[in-house]
């Protein structure tokens, strides 16, 4: 029997989402479940990650992780949600993890019209990107990606109607100002298995079931989303603007 469609898969069905990635991974922690509704109601997802590179976890271990392993996981990813495009903006070992070092208004301009996935070029309706944290990274891209998202006259600069804040694992550490609170949500009960898997294809960033970090932990983040709006998973996002 054909599951009813519901008002909530009509507006999803509509969306062209652009969601901006500081690193690979980002994406699945925090949007995985909305990008795979949105893809099995027929709407359109892009994602652009910021940036790949080689680097060694701060875990005890001294094993590196390579950044040709990053990308590879990250295309896997996409394929598995079926994106109809995405990119990786960096992939130099300058660049990851020093995204805070680059001009802000490069990369304005990258998110606004010079990216391959531009605002301008891809003009979706709806725009996630990563809420600010204290990883310099995250915040670097929050603020230039928020700038990017800045109003303007919609027949001179493409104007998204939807900007979206996503969560991520590491978000309850931060000062109480700057606290993650959601005011948006996306119901993915029937959505909560393919997050799992897309996060679990991102092996090298998984830890163990204790780290924050980990999948068990990510299930256990989208149910308690998920309750706090009477459904059994959910993905939660500070909400920036909404034009009806």
């Amino acid at each position: 029997m054909k599951k009813p469609v519901t008002p909530g898969d009509e507006f999803l069905a509509k969306q062209r989402l652009l969601v901006i990635s500081p690193h690979a991974d980002d994406e699945s922690f925090g949007c995985a479940g909305t990008i795979a509704r949105i893809k099995d109601l027929g709407g359109e997802v892009f994602v652009t990650c910021c940036s790949v590179g080689t680097l060694k976890h701060y875990d005890g271990k001294e094993e590196l992780v390579g950044g040709s392993t990053r990308e590879e996981e990250f295309r896997a990813v996409m394929d598995f949600l079926q994106v109809d495009d995405w990119d990786i903006l960096f992939r130099d070992a300058e660049s990851h993890l020093r995204l805070d070092a680059l001009p802000r208004r490069e990369l304005i301009a990258l998110f606004e019209r010079d990216g391959k996935l531009a605002l301008d070029k891809i003009r979706p309706t709806m725009l996630a990107i990563p809420s600010s944290s204290y990883n310099q990274d995250h915040e670097a891209v929050f603020r230039a990606a928020f700038t990017a998202a800045r109003p303007g006259v919609p027949e001179v600069k493409p104007f998204q109607p939807l900007v979206i804040g996503y969560d991520n694992t590491s978000l309850f550490w931060s000062l109480e100002r700057e606290h993650f609170h959601p005011h948006f949500y996306v119901d993915i009960t029937d959505y909560l298995p393919k997050k799992l898997h897309a996060l679990s294809l991102h092996q090298s960033q998984m830890r163990d079931p204790i780290h924050h970090s980990s999948v068990q932990n990510v299930e256990y983040a989208a149910r308690l989303r998920g309750s706090e709006v009477s459904v059994a998973a959910a993905e939660g996002y500070m909400l920036f603007r909404q034009l009806l």
